[in-house]
């Protein structure tokens, strides 16, 4: 149960980067600098700037993560004896 929910969350969290938008949020004087390469027809200097930008938003989402999934890996427990009967239980 626990492996479908984390497949599920995984395929959400790529479907959302998969479909996130070009940053248009940039300081002033990057702006300037695109917009002189995009009148001078250099169109690969803003796809490379927005392309930065969402590798710095995501830089420190993947990193908490990956501090998660080892913790979660280190600290879980393994062989645990529930102790359990082998009766049915009657719930009627």
């Amino acid at each position: 149960m626990k492996e479908s929910k984390l497949i599920l969350c995984s395929i959400v969290f790529l479907l959302m980067i998969g479909k996130a938008r070009i940053a248009a949020a940039q300081c002033s004087q990057c702006v300037a600098t695109v917009e002189t390469n995009r009148q001078a027809g250099n169109d690969g200097l803003a796809k490379g700037l927005n392309h930065g930008i969402l590798y710095l938003l995501v830089a420190p989402y993947a990193a908490i993560g990956l501090m998660g999934f080892i913790w979660y890996k280190k600290y879980r427990r393994t062989n645990v004896n529930l102790n359990m009967r082998n009766e049915k239980l009657n719930l009627n």
